[in-house]
């Protein structure tokens, strides 16, 4: 019998760790098993054309929110040109209102629902012999009657499950994508939006099994590692041994954990804090909301006076990226309160700050209880909020619109001095001024059109501009300093018209080779002659004293030339230079 394992990943670069169980469980018995991966930006009859090619006797599909649509036209299509072919749905979008599936789509043979590395291997050896699916545990299948949903199956034994990650060729092709990894299964919560309070026992892999597996990855030179736990510090012990781990085998390779933060042992902080190499670990942290009494309705216990003082000791040597999650439209949380959470968090000053939508997930306690708060949401993937009791949608489409601006001019960090100094003198709140922005943005129609990265800066300007605000000319100078350095290599353009004539800028260049002392010994020390600065730096002059505001944050008139270096392995480098 030949299997194909299939799924339709969010984008390229992603990878999955359920397709790679699967096989590993069930290889045991069928030799042939494919794992085939696309993205859903593929054109489907491109992937049809391909499956059809393989000739499968089964196709199973990993189904989740941002894939199930997409899944759903491809196996219509698969079945009309491959009526035999047997179609397996498994998956957390398919695991929990499995009538609803059934009853949409005719194609559907089988859905395998829970963990389901045994359920899938059973399943395979009824297909085979065609008889025998009320056995299969954790199945439920079409019969001419309509569909028969079977008993759970049991928790497998973690350690008895094969490792997805013993091929090696396999592991040498996802160097260059994200490799998803799990030292346990389960979550000691229940949060009332998310899927994972469905399973609430945390069960671990052991510690050798974790150690074993992670030197396979990181030996094959994968460049990215995401933890998929739910809350990887919840074992103080079992963390600290394995971020013990990482920090003495990494070579290189880039960590992604979830964490609870307000539960975060001191001595696992101390421990980061003092040993974790710069760029090695990121931390993603889900604040969601600092509204007590909405986190009451969603089950959802936090402290975050404790949560604040872990990501503020976390972020004491900047050697660890931390990535904070909020969720717009939870119950009771209004605008006015969510405007409140949002600068609650900001103010911890993450380095990414991900703000999204609640989604109505089926099998969710919030799914269930949609009606109590008078919830409004899309009937299809994402499934996400339209409006609630105390969120209009005028209010869910200008939180979008900030949303955007907080992707485009925080989370991508292009003008972080910038955004930090109209956050905190120009505006009266961080969420003023995304919110401002992104109201601006959206009138000018700029929502629906792409942007190059000068376009940014000349948006933000026009903003700022019609805006009025009281010290434009320093945020100029400001913007272009940032601009500079957002750049790897020297740009080839610039947003706006230089203050210098390109005769003056020859002079001001040629002074530079003949004196570089006047400006600073580590500028002098680049050693570099005329040819070479025309060759790799930019230079303007600006109205203010730049060096000055970086160090005390004193703002003066003082005309400065700015100096960006182009050829560094630190690069950009930046001097300043006072002129009279």
């Amino acid at each position: 019998m030949k299997i194909i394992l299939t799924t339709l990943n969010a984008k390229y670069i992603h990878s999955s760790l359920a397709l790679r169980y699967l096989k590993a469980y069930s290889q045991r018995d069928f030799k042939e098993i494919e794992i085939v991966e696309y993205s859903i930006k593929e054109p489907l009859m491109n992937i049809l054309s391909e499956l059809y090619q393989k000739q499968p006797d089964v196709i199973g599909f990993s189904c989740y929110i941002w894939n199930i649509e997409e899944t759903i036209d491809l196996i219509k299509m698969l079945k009309k040109v491959m009526p035999e072919v047997k179609i397996v749905l498994g998956g957390p979008e398919v695991s929990y209102d499995i009538p609803y599936w059934f009853k949409r789509v005719r194609e559907i043979d089988f859905i395998v629902y829970g963990e389901g590395e045994i359920t899938f291997s059973q399943l395979l050896k009824a297909i085979e012999k065609e008889t025998g699916y009320q056995s299969v545990f954790g199945v439920a299948y079409r019969n001419q009657d309509g569909y028969i949903i079977n008993p759970p199956q049991e928790k497998a034994n973690l350690d008895e499950l094969p490792s997805p990650y013993n091929d090696l060729d396999d592991l040498r092709n996802l160097k260059d994508k994200i490799v998803y990894f799990e030292a346990s299964r389960g979550c000691p919560y229940s949060c009332a939006y998310c899927l994972s309070s469905l399973e609430t026992n945390v069960r671990y892999f052991t510690i050798e099994r974790v150690k074993d597996d992670l030197l396979k990855i990181i030996n094959s030179g994968v460049k990215t590692v995401k933890f998929v736990d739910r809350t990887f510090n919840l074992h103080k012990k079992f963390a600290l041994e394995i971020f013990k781990f990482l920090i003495e085998n990494h070579r290189g390779t880039v960590f992604q954990f979830e964490i609870t933060a307000d539960i975060m042992k001191p001595e696992l902080i101390d421990f980061l804090v003092k040993n974790a190499p710069k760029g090695i670990f990121r931390f993603e942290i889900g604040v969601q909301s600092t509204n007590e009494h909405t986190n009451s309705l969603i089950n959802r216990k936090q402290n975050f006076k404790r949560l604040s003082e872990t990501v503020i000791k976390l972020k004491q040597n900047n050697n660890m990226d931390l990535h904070l999650d909020l969720i717009a439209g939870l119950p009771k949380e209004d605008y006015n309160s969510f405007k409140r959470t949002f600068n609650d968090v900001f103010a911890l000053k993450p380095e990414e700050l991900q703000l999204g939508f609640l989604k109505l997930l089926r099998g969710t306690a919030i799914w269930l209880e949609a009606d109590k708060y008078g919830y409004v949401y899309m009937d299809k993937p994402p499934y996400e909020v339209l409006q609630n009791d105390v969120l209009t949608f005028k209010d869910v489409i200008r939180i979008k619109s900030m949303e955007d601006i907080l992707e485009k001019y925080w989370n991508a960090h292009r003008m972080d001095k910038t955004v930090e100094y109209l956050i905190n003198v120009e505006f009266n709140t961080p969420f003023d001024f995304f919110q401002e922005f992104g109201d601006y943005w959206s009138g000018k129609g700029w929502n629906r059109i792409g942007h190059q990265l000068e376009a940014l800066f000349v948006r933000l300007r026009d903003f700022l501009l019609e805006r009025n605000i009281k010290n434009l000319e320093f945020v100029l100078d400001l913007m272009k300093f940032d601009y500079f350095l957002n750049h790897k290599n020297k740009p080839r353009k610039t947003w706006w018209e230089f203050t210098i004539s390109k005769q003056d800028q020859n002079q001001l260049i040629r002074e530079l080779a003949e004196k570089p002392h006047l400006v600073s010994g580590e500028f002098e020390n680049l050693d570099l002659n005329e040819k070479e600065l025309h060759k790799h730096i930019m230079i303007d002059i600006l109205k203010y004293d730049l060096e000055g505001y970086l160090k005390d944050g004193m703002i003066k008139e003082q005309r400065t030339l700015l100096i960006a270096y182009y050829n560094s392995p630190n690069f950009p480098k930046y001097f300043f230079k006072k002129l009279i």
